[in-house]
């Protein structure tokens, strides 16, 4: 649970990336929802599952929420990412349409 306000669809990824739960961190995303890591897109609910298994949620991820801004539908999330893949502060920047994800880029 962050103590920063977001969202629900933001939320909902969040902590379902914290908890390790692949399929609530699929249902955050609309059915065509997509996550571009570093310009690597990822599309669909088994395009972003195989993402997810091997170098998010496959490989124990925490975010720490360090901030958050928004502009316009777009959420920006500042997280210290934590667990056996990459560490380090990173953005996550959530694009939001109908109460659900529709893009999660990680920008930095």
């Amino acid at each position: 649970m962050t103590p920063f306000t977001l969202p629900p669809a933001v939320l909902r990824a969040v902590d379902a990336a914290n908890a390790g739960d692949i399929e609530d961190f699929l249902g955050s995303f609309a059915e065509d929802g997509a996550v571009d890591d570093w310009g690597r897109v990822f599309r669909g609910p088994a395009a972003i599952r195989g993402w997810s298994d091997k170098e998010f949620i496959g490989v124990r991820v925490s975010l720490t929420v360090t901030g958050v801004r928004q502009n316009g539908d777009t959420v920006v999330v500042s997280a210290m990412v934590g667990g056996d893949g990459f560490n380090g502060p990173s953005d996550f920047a959530f694009t939001v349409e109908d109460d659900r994800v529709s893009l999660m880029r990680i920008t930095g």
